[in-house]
């Protein structure tokens, strides 16, 4: 890959204009007579067919261009056989309200593929909620599509924008390289001959950007577009950076050269260069024409955007819309195989649990999956709820890493598998998935947190039937302002009525009633993104999540990354393994620190009730503050009986200082089962203040044992592995076992070197334990 196809794709993950051939050429049939749009006024029908979804989308273009409005590509919908595209949507470009320019518009066409092979129009809707614009002369207009900008994390870090209109940032500072026309630039190569320096001033970021590419024209290197930030305000942006075409190590030819131009937008509205790097760790070749290079990058873009509907499909990826070729290609650099197969083989050298695959096509790397003995033993203990975490999609990492992360008895974040994924493509997942369960003796989780695109969720469909799949926190919040934004901002009586039904609604026929009012209310009935998620409340909404058990990761947030600040958006190869290795002995480290804790300190109690005892004894420090805190509040609550059936009676417990905060506990007398409709136990494994409540009205003084989650105890971990039924073959339970022998071993001599005293005294305790395991045969 040349500079010039590195400038393109990055121009085409900030700005796309989806481009149609002339409108003339457009021939669409009803009734089994064609018509050529360049002399005809055909108005959009259902049963009008076309030839291809491209077709439409070209008469419909024509149509919005007679008509006075623009269009934007919609949804796609695909076949459950076999992935194919069954049907289309091109909308109004005031659809949605992702902007303030947006109206929520309810016009588009929805065309269908029937078993023909046409494309005929299924669903139309004419009329706009907006003005048009005066009719003029039919040219083919911009498709606008919509724009999927990646949310910004909590710490406002630096995002990367995905496919975007132009309505939505040309004020605000988003390069179009499209718009840089030959004569700009050889006015830009005439009048722009100075070099950078801090404090240069420009009228907007076109201008900076075509300043730095002529300069480096000038030089002999080619720049490329790098990251943006925004403001955590509004959203707009504050902050470009222009790179050498050589910074970052996602390709051969790029040596991770640190030369760059970076331009903040100030109060003025112009855009100052507040930081600049010249050095490059490369040699610079000869002065290149910017004109031509610059002509030569945009046909690259008129022809990647040309071809959307030929060489790309249109699908969800990242909580928003790309364009992914349809020949899977994979995204991981030649010589991330070489040293990470390398890394692998040492591994299995001195561990014979490694595990590790990577799948090959057409004689090509692909996805590459690895698992150490350390993830695969935990897995057996806290792999019923994980966390599927692909961080790299939320910005500019030079490699797609992602891993698989559980809970462990301290609370904490425990890996249990890592991989590489070569692209966002359904088998890709479905492989990286089916990879874990092989490398997990065949455990499938709970529950799993994952994002909510599609091909994920068709693959944890497949390999994980019957795993409640929750969507990340992170990419609900970027879809709501995206379809919500306007909404949620300048609407306070919406925002309050969207969170109440969200958050407060404790049946779901409340949450049914308290979505449709929304809808109707505030005339979303044809939002479609609102649609969609009603469809998908299981999997998002609290109401349907708290019932299924995700060892208490809080709905509104997500579990903190397991490699945390060791791996960053542009960690080198060089220096991955050694990185990854340090976050590893990190966290094991807080590990052993909360071990030792459990075993050797004791929590204060703060009650002379036996239950608080009883959970001291068995539970991790972490664990018992969780319960004890429960323990506690529940004394500030009065609990009522309210209906008896049988051996089990019903009782209302309210705060005393609340009365609007109320639960209803079951309790059956006869086995002491017990149930809570705020389902704590059932979410997070630990009972909650009402059910304690309970169980001192009938003067319950032991918990039983079902109710104290081996996962959460300290024993959770070495020694007890009661459920050896569950953990499939005696093979599999004999590796478990080894693992775990081997991890206490481990602490044993550790403790047993620090001293020549300690050494003795162990040496002579394990001659005794081996005497007594002879004595045993």
């Amino acid at each position: 890959m040349n500079a010039d196809s590195d400038m393109n794709r990055e121009e085409l993950g900030n700005i796309m204009t989806v481009r149609t051939r002339p409108a003339t050429l457009v021939v669409g049939k009803s009734n089994g007579h064609q018509e050529n749009e360049g002399g005809s006024k055909m108005e959009p029908h259902v049963g009008l067919e076309f030839n291809s979804a491209e077709e439409a989308q070209e008469f419909y273009n024509a149509y919005a261009t007679r008509m006075g409005f623009k269009i934007r590509i919609g949804q796609l919908y695909r076949s459950r056989v076999d992935g194919s595209v069954i049907s289309r949507r091109f909308v109004c470009s005031k659809e949605g309200f992702q902007t303030n320019s947006r109206t929520g518009c309810p016009a588009f066409i929805r065309v269908q593929k029937v078993d023909s092979g046409k494309w005929v129009v299924a669903n139309i809707k004419k009329e706009h909620n907006h003005e048009v614009e005066a009719s003029g002369e039919i040219c083919p207009s911009r498709i606008q599509r919509k724009s999927f900008p990646t949310p910004r994390s909590s710490l406002g870090g630096a995002s990367r924008t995905g496919i975007r209109s132009h309505e939505d940032d040309s004020p605000s500072g988003m390069v179009d390289i499209k718009r840089l026309k030959r004569e700009e630039m050889d006015a830009a190569v005439s009048g722009s001959s100075g070099e950078p320096y801090k404090g240069l001033e420009f009228n907007s970021a076109n201008d900076a950007y075509k300043f730095y590419y002529t300069f480096a024209a000038n030089m002999g290197f080619r720049i490329r577009i790098g990251q943006l930030f925004r403001s955590k305000h509004d959203g707009s942006i504050t902050s470009r950076r222009f790179v050498c075409s050589k910074e970052g190590h996602q390709h051969p030819s790029r040596v991770g050269c640190g030369a760059y131009m970076r331009i903040q937008r100030h109060e003025s509205g112009r855009w100052v260069v507040d930081r600049l790097q010249k050095e490059h760790n490369h040699a610079l070749g000869s002065p290149l024409d910017p004109s031509r290079t610059m002509s030569v990058a945009s046909k690259g873009c008129r022809e990647e955007g040309s071809s959307v509907l030929e060489n790309l499909d249109l699908v969800e990826t990242n909580g928003g819309l790309s364009l992914v070729r349809r020949v899977r290609e994979s995204r991981i650099d030649n010589d991330w195989y070489n040293v990470l197969l390398e890394y692998f083989q040492s591994q299995q050298a001195e561990e014979t649990g490694f595990f590790y695959a990577v799948e090959m096509r057409e004689g090509k790397g692909m996805n590459i999956f690895w698992a150490d003995a350390r993830s695969r033993f935990s897995c057996a203990q806290f792999g019923d709820a994980i966390v599927f975490d692909t961080t790299y999609r939320r910005g500019s990492y030079s490699v797609p890493f992602a891993s698989f992360v559980g809970i462990n008895h301290h609370r904490q974040p425990v890996l249990l598998g890592c991989a590489l994924i070569a692209d966002e493509s359904e088998e890709s997942f479905t492989w990286i998935f089916q990879a874990w369960v092989r490398a997990m003796s065949g455990c499938r989780p709970v529950s799993i947190i994952a994002d909510q695109d599609r091909a994920i969720q068709h693959s944890i469909a497949q390999v994980f039937p019957g795993t409640h799949h929750r969507f990340s926190a992170w990419q609900i919040l970027a879809k709501e302002q995206e379809n919500l934004g306007a909404l949620l901002s300048m609407d306070a009586e919406f925002k309050y009525e969207y969170e109440a039904c969200i958050f407060q609604s404790q049946a779901a026929s409340e949450f049914d009633f308290s979505w449709n009012m929304l809808m109707d209310k505030y005339n979303l009935t044809e939002n479609a993104w609102f649609k969609e998620m009603y469809q998908m409340r299981k999997s998002w909404v609290p109401l349907h999540i708290k019932g299924t058990f995700f060892a208490g990761i809080p709905v509104d947030g997500s579990l903190k990354s397991y490699f945390s600040s060791f791996l960053t958006a542009q960690t080198p190869l060089n220096e991955f393994i050694v990185r990854y290795e340090k976050a590893l002995e990190k966290r094991y480290e807080e590990e052993r620190k909360e071990d030792f804790n459990s075993f050797n300190m004791q929590a204060v109690l703060h009650t002379k009730d036996p239950i608080e005892e009883q959970c001291r004894r068995l539970y991790t420090i972490t664990v018992f503050k969780v319960f004890q805190k429960e323990l506690l509040d529940c004394y500030n609550y009065v609990g009522t009986k309210v209906n008896v059936e049988g051996a089990i009676s019903r009782y209302l417990v309210q705060n005393c200082g609340n009365g609007d905060e109320r639960n209803t506990v079951a309790f059956n007398a006869s086995n002491l089962n017990i149930s809570c409709s705020c389902k704590m136990f059932e979410f997070e494994g630990v009972l909650c203040r009402h059910t304690l409540k309970v169980f001192q009205i009938m003067n319950i003084r032991e918990l039983p044992s079902r109710y104290i989650l081996h996962r959460w105890s300290k024993n959770a971990k070495y020694g007890i592995m009661r459920d050896s039924d569950s953990l499939g073959g005696s093979q599999n339970f004999k590796a478990l076992m080894l693992w775990s022998l081997r991890e206490e071993a481990r602490n044993y001599i550790e403790a047993g070197t620090a001293s020549l005293e300690r050494y003795k005294l162990a040496f002579e305790i394990m001659q005794e334990g081996r005497r007594n395991f002879c004595w045993q045969n």
